[in-house]
C-alpha cells in the first residue's frame, strides 16, 4: 500500500462504488431533510433527493461533524504515513477551513488541500492527486501543486429554473419573478470560490452558445492550450435530467471531437441551490505529461 491516502468528500461526485475502484476514500456529506439527517450516496440517492427537492421539502447542507472527519483520518493513517484530504472549496463551505484547523492536532500528517473545486472539477482533483501519490510525491507536495493550479479550473451552468436560487436566497423574489416572466436562461459560473452570475441569456440555445464560447475563451485567454484542446479535460454536468445532458454532451462532443467527455451528475450541494434540469460544461487544465 502506497505512503499516501487520497481522500475527498461526496461533493466530487465519486460514488462510494467508484472510490474503491480508483483507490480514494471518499466522506458523504450529511443534509439535513425536513429535519432528518442523511447522508449522500449512503442513506440519500440522487433520486431520492430530487424527488423531496422537487416536492418543496426543507433542504439544508451541513458540514461533516468532526468525529466523522477525524474518523476517516485515524483510521487511515493506521495503514498509511500522509492523508491528503481535498473537501470542497473553501468558498462554498467552511467544512475546508474546519478540517485545516483539526489537521494540526496531527503533527504534519494530514493536509487539507483548498484548491477551490466542486463536483466534476473536485472529482479530477482528487484523481490527480491518487496519480502523484502513486508516482511516489509526498502529502506536501500533492498539496502545494493542487493549491498552486487551483484557478485551473471553470465550471459554466444554465438552469431550467429559478426557483431554488430564489429560495437559497441567491437572487431577490423580485428578481426571480421578472425572469421567469421574461423567460431568462441564467448562466452560473463557478471558478475559484464562489457560484457566481456569468450571463443572461433568452433561450437555451442561447445559452449552451454563452456556455461554449466561454469554454474556448478559457481555452484561449487563461489556459493557453487553443491549438491543443484534446490536453484540456471538458466533462458535462448535470441536474436530474439525464436526457437533456446527454444531448448537451454530444454537441460539446461536436466541438471538441478529440477529447473524451465525462458525464457525470453536478454535486447535491450544488444542486440544492440551482435545481433539477440544469446543465453544465466544464473545462480543467491536466496535469502536464512530462509530471
Amino acid at each position: 500500500m502506497g505512503n499516501v491516502a487520497i481522500m475527498t468528500d461526496s461533493n466530487s461526485g465519486i460514488t462510494q462504488r467508484l472510490a474503491k475502484e480508483l483507490g480514494i476514500y471518499v466522506l458523504p456529506m450529511p443534509f439535513y431533510i425536513d429535519g432528518q439527517l442523511y447522508y449522500e450516496d449512503i442513506t440519500l440517492s440522487q433520486e431520492e433527493f430530487y424527488h423531496k427537492l422537487e416536492h418543496d421539502a426543507e433542504i439544508s447542507t451541513s458540514m461533516p461533524a468532526t468525529g466523522d472527519v477525524m474518523d476517516m483520518w485515524d483510521k487511515l493513517l493506521k495503514d498509511y504515513d500522509e492523508v491528503v484530504h481535498i473537501p470542497m472549496s473553501s468558498g462554498l463551505s467552511s467544512s475546508c477551513a474546519a478540517a485545516t484547523a483539526l489537521a494540526e492536532e496531527y503533527g504534519g500528517r494530514v493536509h487539507v488541500v483548498d484548491n477551490q473545486r466542486i463536483s466534476v472539477t473536485l472529482r479530477q482533483s482528487a484523481e490527480e492527486a491518487k496519480i502523484l501519490a502513486d508516482k511516489g510525491w509526498d502529502g506536501k507536495q500533492i498539496k502545494d501543486y493542487l493549491e498552486k493550479t487551483k484557478k485551473d479550473s471553470s465550471i459554466y451552468i444554465t438552469l431550467e429554473t429559478l426557483k431554488y436560487l430564489k429560495k437559497g436566497g441567491r437572487i431577490t423574489p423580485a428578481a426571480a419573478a421578472l425572469g421567469t416572466l421574461l423567460k431568462l436562461k441564467p448562466v452560473l459560473q463557478i471558478q475559484g470560490e464562489k457560484l457566481d452570475a456569468y450571463a443572461k441569456c433568452r433561450t437555451l440555445k442561447a445559452a449552451k452558445t454563452t456556455m461554449l464560447d466561454a469554454v474556448a475563451s478559457d481555452l484561449k485567454n487563461r489556459f493557453h492550450m487553443e491549438d491543443h484542446p484534446e490536453d484540456v479535460r471538458i466533462d458535462i454536468a448535470y441536474t436530474c435530467d439525464l436526457k437533456a445532458a446527454a444531448a448537451w454532451r454530444d454537441e460539446v462532443q461536436q466541438v471538441y471531437p478529440k477529447n473524451k467527455i465525462v458525464m457525470d451528475p453536478l454535486s447535491l450541494s450544488v444542486s440544492c441551490h440551482i435545481g433539477p434540469g440544469a446543465i453544465a460544461v466544464t473545462c480543467t487544465k491536466t496535469l502536464p505529461k512530462d509530471i
